[in-house]
C-alpha cells in the first residue's frame, strides 16, 4: 500500500512539475526596437555585466566613444511602453532591467547617475513614423516588381 501511494504521489509530482516550473523564472519583455544581439541572448544574459563595465572604463579613463556596448543603446531597444504609451522608468516592476535583476535580488546602481528610460531623440529614431511607412511601402513595392 505504501508503495502504491509512493507511485501515485511520484507521478503527481513528475506531472504537475512542468506546469508549476513554468512560473519560476521571470516572464522578460521582449524588446521594442532594434535588430537581434549578434552573439545571441544568453551570451548577453551571461555578459552583459561584463561588456557594460568594460565599456565604461574604455569611455571614463580613455575616452572612448566608439565603444561597443552602451547602456543608452541598451535602454532604446529595451524599452518597454507602459500604459501611457511612454517608457517605464526603473521605478516600475516592469522596467527591463528590473524584471531580471529582481527576480536575481542583484540591486541596479547604474541609474544612480544614469537615465533610465530612452531619450526622446533616441525613440524617434527608432520607431517609424507614418512618412516612414509609405516610403517602406513603396520601396517593397520596388522590390517585388
Amino acid at each position: 500500500m505504501l508503495r502504491l501511494l509512493s507511485l501515485v504521489l511520484l507521478g503527481f509530482a513528475l506531472l504537475a512539475g512542468p506546469m508549476v516550473a513554468q512560473d519560476i523564472y521571470p516572464v522578460v519583455p521582449k524588446p521594442a526596437f532594434g535588430k537581434p544581439h549578434p552573439e545571441g541572448n544568453l551570451f548577453m544574459r551571461v555578459n552583459h555585466m561584463d561588456l557594460l563595465i568594460h565599456d565604461r572604463d574604455l569611455t571614463m579613463r580613455n575616452g572612448d566613444r566608439e565603444i561597443s556596448y552602451s547602456l543608452a543603446e541598451c535602454l532604446t531597444c529595451h524599452a518597454v511602453e507602459g500604459p501611457d504609451a511612454m517608457p517605464v522608468s526603473v521605478e516600475s516592476d516592469q522596467h527591463f532591467c528590473r524584471v531580471c535583476h529582481d527576480y536575481a535580488a542583484v540591486k541596479i546602481d547604474c541609474f544612480q547617475c544614469h537615465n533610465s528610460k530612452p531619450d526622446a531623440a533616441s525613440l524617434a529614431r527608432l520607431k517609424p513614423d507614418e512618412a516612414d511607412a509609405a516610403d517602406i511601402a513603396a520601396y517593397l513595392k520596388k522590390v517585388e516588381e
